[in-house]
C-alpha cells in the first residue's frame, strides 16, 4: 500500500521520528508509521528491531508533550523475510501535541496533510489548544487520596513487570500538582466504583433474576470478573451427529470479550457513570457512557481508527495484555457481528449481541462434554461451580486460571484458540498448558484429535 494520509514509510530509524508521530497525534484519524520500508515500498528491514523498539519508546516518551503514552503501539512484523516495525498512532485527545524542545510553536507542532508532514500555523495551534479536552480522568483530582495499589502491582508482576516507587507518576495516575487523579482512583484497591451485571428471565427488564455487583476495587480486577461471569453465561450447547460432536457458544467469545474490554476502557467516567452489562434470554446488551469521541465519525469508528477516551487505562490494559493493540477491538467484533449491533447516542454507546439458535440432540449434555469431569450435569449448573473451584486454586496464576476455565468450557479448544481468546502468543499458552499438566489439573485424551480432561480437587 503506498503512502497515504494515514500511512508513512521510513527506511530506517531517523531524527524525524517524533515529527511524524506528532503529525499523526494531531491528525483526526491517527496513522501508521513503518520503519524498515522506503517510500517506494522496498523492504530493507532492521538489523536490531528489538533495540530500535526500545529506542522508539524512549524517544516518544521523553520528547513529545502532552504525554503520548497509551496513544501509540509498536508491533514487530516480518516482510519479505525481513524484520520491520509498525508504529500505530492514535489521534490524541489533548491536541496540539508538540516537540518538548520547541513547545507549542510552529517549530514544535506538526500536522498530516495528504502524505506529508507540515508545520502547524500559529492560528491552528491556538484553535486546537482552545478546544483541548481538560475534563479527563487524568485531570480530575481523586476525592480521596489514601489510595493503595496492591492488586494492580500483582497484575503487573504476573505480566512480567515490576512497578517501582515512582509507578504512580510513570503510569500517569497523578495530577500536575502530584495528587492522585481519577484514573488512579479507578485503579486503586478500594473505591466506590460499582459495576453491575444484570440477568433477566425473559426478553425485557421486567423479571430480574440475578444482579451481580463488581467493582469497589481495582478496575482491572472488576474487568476480569465481568469477563469471567459472562463467559460462564456463554454456555456451550452440543449437537451430536453420526460423524462428530458439534459445540457452539450462544455468543462468539472473542467478540464478547473485546466488547467488554472496550466498554471498560472507553467509558466516560467523568460523570461517575460506569459500564452496564445486561443478559437476556435472547441477547446480551453492553452499554458504556459517552458517545463517539469528538471528531470521529461512525465510519472511522468501524474501520478501527483509535481515539482513546482514557489513554491511561488503555496503556495499562495493554501492559497487562487485556488489549492486543490500538484499534483492534472493533474490527475483531465486526468479524462476527454486523454494524447494526451498535447503537449510538450523544451520551451512550450500546452493543447488542443476539444469541445463536442452537439445538441439543441425544439427551443433552453428557459426561465429558464440558471439561471431561462434569458427570451428567447440565451446562448452566456446571459453569458457576467450576468457576468457583478454579478460582479457589491458590497455586495457579490468574492467567493459568483463565486457560483452565476455557478448557473447562470447551474441552476440544485448541492451543491457537486459547491464544486468540486471551490475545497472547501460542508459545506462552503452551507454557501454561505444560504447567497445568505437570500440576495434574489437565490431561490429554486421544492425542491431537482428542480432547482435554480436567481434574479439579474434590471437596
Amino acid at each position: 500500500m503506498p503512502e497515504t494520509n494515514r500511512i508513512e514509510y521510513k527506511r530506517e530509524l531517523s531524527d524525524g521520528l517524533e515529527k511524524e508521530v506528532i503529525a499523526f497525534l494531531n491528525y483526526r484519524e491517527g496513522g501508521i508509521l513503518y520503519i524498515g520500508i522506503d517510500k517506494n515500498e522496498n523492504v530493507y528491514g532492521l538489523a536490531d528491531p528489538d533495540g530500535d523498539q526500545l529506542k522508539i519508546k524512549d524517544r516518544l516518551k521523553n520528547n513529545i508533550r502532552p504525554s503520548a503514552l497509551g496513544l501509540f503501539d509498536i508491533v514487530s512484523e516480518e516482510r519479505d523475510d525481513k524484520d520491520v516495525l509498525k508504529i500505530i498512532v492514535a489521534s490524541g485527545p489533548e491536541k496540539p501535541y508538540h516537540l518538548k524542545k520547541y513547545g507549542m510553536s510552529e517549530k514544535g507542532c506538526f500536522i498530516r496533510i495528504g502524505s506529508s508532514v507540515e508545520p502547524m500555523s500559529q492560528k491552528m495551534i491556538d484553535e486546537l489548544f482552545a478546544k483541548r479536552t481538560r475534563n479527563s480522568i487524568s485531570k480530575i483530582k481523586a476525592g480521596r487520596q489514601d489510595l493503595s495499589f496492591g492488586q494492580l502491582k500483582i497484575y503487573y508482576e504476573e505480566a512480567g513487570y515490576n512497578l517501582g516507587k515512582a509507578f504512580a507518576k510513570n503510569l500517569e495516575l497523578l495530577t500536575e500538582d502530584g495528587a492522585f487523579n481519577y484514573a488512579g482512583y479507578l485503579l486503586a484497591d478500594k473505591n466506590n466504583t460499582s459495576i453491575k451485571v444484570a440477568k433477566y428471565s425473559g426478553k425485557t427488564r421486567t423479571d430480574l433474576i440475578e444482579s451481580n455487583e463488581y467493582g469497589h476495587e481495582c478496575l482491572v480486577k472488576a474487568t476480569k470478573q465481568v469477563i469471567d461471569k459472562i463467559a460462564v453465561e456463554n454456555r456451550t450447547t452440543t449437537k451430536i451427529t453420526p460423524k462428530e460432536r458439534q459445540q457452539t457458544n450462544l455468543w462468539n467469545p472473542i467478540a464478547l470479550r473485546e466488547a467488554i474490554i472496550n466498554a471498560f476502557v472507553h467509558n466516560d467516567y467523568t460523570n461517575e457513570i460506569t459500564p452496564k452489562f445486561e443478559i437476556f434470554v435472547d441477547r446480551i446488551e453492553i452499554t458504556s457512557a459517552g458517545g463517539l469521541p469528538e471528531g470521529l465519525s461512525k465510519q472511522e469508528f468501524f474501520e478501527g481508527f483509535s481515539v482513546p477516551r482514557n489513554k491511561e487505562l488503555m496503556r495499562i490494559f495493554k501492559d497487562l495484555e487485556l488489549v492486543e493493540q490500538l484499534g483492534s477491538g472493533i474490527p475483531r467484533i465486526l468479524e462476527h457481528y454486523g454494524k447494526e449491533n451498535f447503537s449510538f447516542s450523544d451520551n451512550f454507546l450500546r452493543m447488542t449481541f443476539v444469541a445463536k439458535e442452537t439445538t441439543v440432540e441425544d439427551g443433552g449434555a453428557k459426561g465429558g462434554q464440558i471439561g471431561g469431569v462434569m458427570g451428567g450435569l447440565k451446562g448452566g449448573q456446571i459453569g458457576g461451580q467450576i468457576e468457583k473451584d478454579i478460582e479457589a486454586i491458590s497455586e495457579l496464576t490468574h492467567r493459568q486460571k483463565e486457560v483452565l476455565k476455557l478448557i473447562a468450557q470447551d474441552n476440544r479448544i485448541s492451543r491457537s484458540g486459547i491464544a486468540e481468546v486471551l490475545h497472547i502468543n501460542e508459545s506462552a499458552i503452551q507454557k501454561h498448558l505444560n504447567n497445568l499438566k505437570d500440576a495434574g489439573y489437565i490431561g490429554r485424551v486421544g492425542g491431537t484429535r482428542g480432547y482435554w480432561e480436567v481434574k479439579l480437587p474434590k471437596h
